[in-house]
């Protein structure tokens, strides 16, 4: 160029530690492909067991879960305790220090994820969350994506930085694939795996989770993950609602950061693992005889408060419940993610506020309030507001009159996470550095 500047000089658009060569992009696509593949046998597992345990033909797992029986409820969730029991007993024996820590491995370069832990406690873990257990079920295919990435990179002879970036690729690419969410998926990979937004991260990122997502299309659907939410407008009502609802949202996400840590570093090893997913899951059935809304992930709760249905009790109690059976199922040493167990209950908590909130200044429909809740609760417990943001826009494919309030809320929840501590629900649950040798790993999705 006449200025004689190097076309590298903005910093978005330098290089980096990772070569973005023919070879890399080669093994990117097959990564990408793998992922989706594997996120839709997941999904198809997942929705065969839930449609089987409590017989359902028509409709979601929350109308399913409404229509069974009570007695069904808990002696769905008792047997899903006495399976996961086990079978993460055995896995755990059979595969002695087999790393499944998607997030640690990138993050500090070391180990490598074990592809028959991970698919093993994978597919138990989308089994037991079909049955009813409160887990995410992203974690699985995000842990199977980042497998995919670390096996292909190795065989492909890419350098280490090269194969740390094709793992994160491939963990975003596993959330986006099974929620239709490419470009929440590629923020994801970039703000929260990467940490860094730029060029050099944002393309194959893009381009993993676009694969991944229309590969998966060959069995899940591409429509929006919660269909129906209306396109709600800004109003003043809202806008003020958002800038005090936010840093409250903030300081209770904190505290549930902490007990998602706590209960990771203190989760039931040895035979007490057999008996204990039983217990609480048990007592999870239980609890959902009056709140059958708590069982599985927490998309169905979700959906009906973007959708602004449900009383003022029954959202909250959902918005302080949620998180307890959540916390209990991983302190019984069950392995499942966070993220749609997070998100749903932004969503009740803003939900019900919104309501309360409505009474002093009406106008604004309780879904609008739902929407802002769950994208400042999912992005401050991610520490990764952008990412939170984009996904709830794509989940819902609407959101974007709501921009100005939604930016507001989650800028300052997250703002009050990172003040207090700035852990997230991901980096509270990496193991510790002192972890002797062969001690089973506590983050993402564990076994």
């Amino acid at each position: 160029m006449p200025s004689r500047r190097g076309a590298a000089e903005q910093p978005n658009a330098g290089s980096q530690e990772a070569l973005l060569s023919p070879r890399f992009w080669a093994a990117l696509v097959v990564v990408g492909v793998l992922t989706g593949l594997t996120g839709l046998a997941l999904m198809s597992l997942l929705w065969h067991v839930e449609h089987w345990v409590f017989d359902y033909r028509v409709g979601d797992f929350g109308v399913g879960v409404r229509g069974a029986p009570g007695q069904r409820r808990v002696v769905a969730l008792l047997a899903a305790g006495a399976f996961g029991g086990v079978a993460w007993y055995l896995l755990r024996r059979l595969t002695p220090g087999r790393n499944t820590d998607l997030d640690d491995v990138v993050w500090t370069a070391r180990g490598r994820l074990s592809l028959r832990r991970s698919a093993g406690t994978s597919v138990i873990s989308e089994i037991v969350i079909a049955m009813g257990a409160s887990l995410g079920r992203e974690a699985a295919p995000k842990l199977m994506g980042g497998v995919w990435g670390d096996h292909v990179g190795r065989r492909a002879g890419l350098s280490g930085a090269q194969v740390r970036l094709l793992i994160a690729c491939g963990g975003g690419a596993g959330l986006a694939c099974v929620y239709n969410v490419p470009f929440g998926g590629a923020f994801f990979t970039a703000e929260v795996l990467c940490g860094t937004v730029s060029v050099a991260t944002m393309l194959p990122a893009l381009a993993c989770s676009g694969i991944a997502t229309v590969t998966a299309w060959l069995y899940l659907p591409n429509s929006a993950t919660y269909p129906g939410v209306l396109d709600f407008q800004v109003t003043a009502s809202v806008v003020v609602w958002a800038l005090l609802a936010g840093p409250v949202i903030g300081l209770l996400t904190t505290g549930y950061i902490r007990l998602i840590g706590w209960l990771s570093h203190h989760r039931i090893g040895g035979w007490r693992a057999i008996v204990a997913p039983v217990v609480a899951f048990g007592m999870l059935g239980l609890i959902g005889l009056h709140y059958p809304q708590l069982l599985g992930n927490g998309k169905p709760m979700a959906h009906d408060a973007f959708l602004s249905h449900g009383t003022i009790g029954v959202l909250l109690a959902l918005a302080v419940l949620k998180p307890l059976v959540t916390a209990l199922c991983l302190g019984s040493g069950a392995s499942g993610g966070l993220f749609t167990p997070v998100l749903s209950t932004g969503a009740v908590l803003g939900a019900g506020t919104g309501i309360a909130w409505s009474q002093l200044w009406g106008g604004t429909p309780s879904g609008a309030f739902a929407v802002i809740g769950a994208a400042a609760m999912i992005g401050c417990a991610m520490q990764a507001p952008v990412s939170g943001v984009a996904l709830v826009l794509e989940l819902t494919h609407t959101g974007f009159g709501l921009m100005v309030p939604m930016v507001a809320a989650t800028v300052l929840a997250t703002l009050v996470v990172r003040t207090i501590d700035g852990y997230s629900i991901y980096s509270a649950r990496l193991p510790a550095h002192d972890a002797p040798p062969g001690s089973p790993p506590t983050s993402g999705l564990t076994a």
